[in-house]
């Protein structure tokens, strides 16, 4: 008898060559491969164009099928409009569980609330520059500082040692937010769950962004809360009295 293997779910990665550097190609399908299969992988742009040379050097080495869209009028953007064409094409295929949209680009912001209303996954890649309509669109948006060779390099034991976009006493109000929303008698929430709550909220929420590879990391950094093994060796987090925040922030 044949045992059917789980499959993989199915993403057809876009990206828009313009807004995007070729330095995180390694990172971005690393990452993909964190939720599932590059089936697909598309890239948008002029590449006759002396600013897109970069791309056209790794393509092959990352198996990205290049789209050739030759700028005719100054301008007028023909990839983005390649791109969006080809996204809602393969979105009717119905062969695709979802979209990684690889763009900095506030464009593609009705794009990604389409591909959701049909019912497919759309995780976005961009700059941290990128437009909130974007951002908070996409069901995640990674950021693409942290897909950079020496952010994807520091992992495990050298977590610490990631370059931190933000501070981790930015990542407080929202793991606050995310405590007060699960409901508890004694104020300890489970981390797993309390991760899962920021998700929700903050579509860009990365560890990587703060410094860490860990959550767990992050929330101790902080000095805002309390973290103790809970039933079944489970961490779990509550939040810190002001008066021992500002002692731990005092020693720290």
């Amino acid at each position: 008898m044949k045992v059917e293997q789980h499959r993989l779910a199915r993403f057809a990665v876009l990206i828009d060559a313009d807004n995007t550097s070729p330095q995180i190609a390694e990172g971005l399908f690393e990452e993909v491969a964190k939720f599932g299969e590059a089936s697909v992988r598309r890239i948008y742009g002029d590449f006759s164009s002396p600013q897109l040379k970069s791309w056209a050097d790794i393509l092959q080495k990352h198996a990205i099928d290049p789209y050739q869209q030759f700028a005719y009028t100054k301008g007028k953007n023909a990839s983005d409009i390649a791109l969006v064409i080809d996204a809602m094409d393969l979105l009717h295929s119905g062969r695709f569980d979802g979209f990684c949209l690889v763009s900095s680009d506030s464009d593609f912001t009705r794009l990604a609330s389409r591909l959701r209303e049909q019912g497919a996954d759309v995780y976005g890649f961009g700059a941290q520059k990128t437009p909130e309509s974007f951002r908070q669109a996409c069901r995640r948006f990674i950021y693409t500082e942290n897909l950079l060779p020496e952010i994807v390099a520091s992992t495990g034991d050298n977590a610490q040692k990631l370059k931190a976009l933000k501070p981790p006493s930015a990542a407080v109000p929202i793991l606050k937010t995310a405590i007060t929303q699960i409901e508890s008698e004694d104020g300890w929430a489970p981390l797993g769950t309390v991760g899962q709550q920021v998700s929700k909220l903050n579509t860009d929420f990365d560890t990587r962004t703060y410094g860490f590879g860990k959550l767990s990391d992050l929330v101790r950094k902080t000095g805002a809360f309390d973290v103790e093994k809970g039933d079944g060796g489970h961490l779990r987090i509550k939040l810190r009295s002001p008066k021992a925040s500002a002692k731990t922030e005092r020693q720290s």
